[in-house]
């Protein structure tokens, strides 16, 4: 996103998603970055989080952000921080691969970049 901040830069923005146990989703906040972010810069976020009453967070779901889960471990230390299927499959597709004359699952998940993951049964 273009911001102006004595000059105009490119910035990414980052968003705080929750979903709640209820399966509710809540935006937590919204913040834009430098580009240098670290394990310091999440600190201050995650802190920032638990302080307007985020008390426990079962599993975060992020694109491998430095420094991220060190902050994530001393916020929440019991939270699970797991990296997005879409960022997971673009930085390792061959973990999607089944070895030769394997089983093959009851069902997929099939993956097509620029689409939505869909749930579908094998070809039989």
């Amino acid at each position: 996103m273009k911001i102006r901040d004595g000059a105009v830069a490119n910035r990414p923005i980052y968003v705080a998603l929750a979903v709640t146990t209820e399966g509710r989703r809540e935006i937590l906040g919204l913040w834009a970055g430098d580009g240098g972010e670290g394990a310091k810069h999440w600190l201050h976020i995650l802190t920032e989080i638990k302080n307007r009453g985020v008390s426990d967070v079962l599993m975060l779901v992020c694109d491998g952000l430095k420094g991220l889960p060190e902050a994530v471990e001393t916020v929440w230390p019991r939270t699970i921080v797991q990296t997005c299927v879409v960022h997971l499959l673009r930085n390792h597709p061959q973990s999607l691969a089944f070895a030769p004359g394997a089983p093959t699952p009851h069902s997929t998940i099939r993956f097509q970049p620029g689409s939505d993951l869909t749930d579908e049964p094998p070809d039989r």
